[in-house]
């Protein structure tokens, strides 16, 4: 029979392993964990038109997903319309194109946003996607108060090593703060940001690199907030983060509890939080998409399904897994189920979930946890020295000692020292063919024929009334957002808002000085 908690450690287990729910949340940030209810499943799904979306976003929720999470196209990402020269050749390639609220109000048609919670990663324009959900749910009836989700809205981690900056850090982190100051007054239930360590584990971070600067970059949205005005326990409730699950499983459950302590230590140590809600370190895991291969993909389903393990043993509150196919192309509607039938599979047919904390007292995961907290410390310690997360991007120090990590881990595979399974043994000497889902590039003159007719229709006065003051906010201090969705609301498009920033506060441009 298998206890809901197990309290009675050994000896020598030092007191900080703490209880369940409770500070340093070692053992996981609720008391129960799974034991009532299985983590939040949340399948991450974008691609073409938002009509197209939309389609796959009522099928994965027909599946029994839990939570929608929007991929967007980079020109949404950085900012240009569908019919910008920049956007050539990139329209719904990698997610789904939103230009404007008319294309925002079809992604969720006939899904009711008081009953669903959506992710959207989306970070330099995130405040604007967050805008044109709150628009479309006012249409729908819904009042913002009710509204539940998370937006990425992580900047920094950008430069570091993703790459789909606009502005330069200072402006960016000005918009992350007004963006925590208009959801704590207009919706409090957002997580209003998903500080992430994914992106960096992929660009081929260790997992000690990958928390360190994730939580070295939540120390600046932190101290960003309190200049701006804000208490701490008035807006660190509703701070998130994201993390990669590897197939190091043992090595991810010890990276997921390190995080949690080390966090929980920094809000109450640095910051003063006191509620304990502030210092809890609540997370969403993807698998790790960079682990999977183009020879073999079907040997993905096993990969995918022992890094969700590690990221159910870790305690993570919510999860997607990758389909087998995305090494070689958007995932197939049947992969995609698939996805989700693993993590289904893992919360009702295995016993993961009959216990909070598994490995609690496992010695050699206790060890490993001391050992990872141990480099994490080490490796903020030097940013610290530099002076900030934004200074030591400004230096190129965290993209360094990343692509230092990821020339490292190439070698190996390319020695066989590190054993990729299909790729540098047990391959095949013929790859079977497979069938690709491929986006119809018709999709960017269809996307440019909506602009174009949007542009008409619309009130040009109004637009340009609400783009000035836009702009007029940006060069003071105001909170940029209201007048943001009021420029969204008049049809303004988001290339339009982000062309009105750029003329004000210009583009970044990256140093490699270090």
């Amino acid at each position: 029979m298998i206890k809901p908690v197990y309290s009675d450690a050994p000896a020598d287990l030092p007191d900080r392993l703490g209880e369940p729910g409770s500070f340093p949340f070692t053992r996981g940030v609720y008391p129960t964990m799974y034991t009532t209810r299985p983590w939040t499943m949340r399948q991450y799904a974008g691609f073409g038109t938002a009509a197209e979306s939309n389609a796959r976003y009522h099928a994965l929720l027909a599946a029994g997903t839990m939570g929608l999470s929007v991929a967007f196209d980079l020109p949404t990402q950085m900012g240009f319309d569908s019919d910008s020269p920049m956007a050539h050749g990139e329209v719904g390639k990698v997610g789904v194109a939103i230009d404007s609220l008319d294309d925002m109000r079809l992604l969720f048609d006939d899904i009711p946003l008081d009953r669903v919670s959506t992710s959207m990663t989306i970070n330099a324009p995130a405040s604007l996607l967050l805008l044109l959900y709150q628009l479309v749910a006012e249409e729908q009836g819904v009042p913002a108060s009710e509204l539940n989700g998370t937006i990425q809205n992580d900047i920094l981690k950008e430069y570091i090593a993703r790459g789909t900056y606009i502005f330069p850090p200072k402006p960016s982190l000005r918009l992350v703060a007004d963006t925590f100051a208009y959801c704590r007054d207009e919706i409090p239930k957002w997580n209003t940001i998903s500080i992430s360590g994914y992106h960096m584990a992929e660009a081929g971070a260790t997992p000690a690199q990958e928390v360190a600067f994730t939580l070295a970059n939540g120390l600046d949205y932190v101290r960003a907030a309190v200049a701006a005005g804000l208490a701490v326990d008035e807006f660190a409730p509703r701070l998130s983060f994201f993390f990669v699950a590897r197939t190091t499983l043992l090595e991810e459950v010890a990276k997921f509890r390190a995080a949690r302590r080390i966090w929980a230590r920094l809000m109450r140590d640095e910051f003063g939080a006191r509620d304990p809600k502030s210092q809890m370190l609540r997370f969403h895991t993807q698998t790790a998409g960079v682990q999977l291969t183009a020879q073999q993909p079907e040997v993905n389903m096993v990969r995918v399904a022992a890094q969700a393990i590690g990221a159910v043993l870790g305690g993570t509150q919510s999860l997607h897994t990758n389909s087998y196919d995305e090494a070689i192309a958007l995932p197939t509607e049947k992969a995609a189920r698939l996805a989700l039938r693993t993590q289904q599979v893992l919360a009702y047919e295995t016993d993961l979930t009959s216990t909070v904390d598994p490995f609690a007292g496992s010695y050699v995961v206790e060890a490993m946890t001391d050992e990872v907290e141990a480099q994490v410390v080490a490796l903020m310690a030097q940013v610290a020295e530099i002076g900030s997360a934004v200074d030591s991007i400004e230096v190129g120090f965290q993209k360094r000692e990343i692509e230092t990590s990821a020339y490292t881990i190439a070698q190996e595979i390319d020695s066989g020292k590190r054993v990729v399974v299909g790729v540098n043994r047990f391959v095949l000497a013929e790859e079977e063919p497979y069938e690709l889902l491929r986006v119809d590039p018709s999709i960017e003159a269809d996307q440019a024929a909506r602009l174009a007719r949007l542009r008409k229709d619309r009130d040009a006065q109004a637009v340009e009334h609400t783009l000035a003051q836009v702009r007029a906010a940006a060069e003071g201090t105001p909170n940029l957002l209201p007048p943001m969705r009021e420029a969204l609301r008049a049809k303004a498009t988001i290339g339009e808002v982000c062309d009105t920033l750029r003329g004000v506060w210009g583009l970044y441009r990256p140093s490699d000085r270090f």
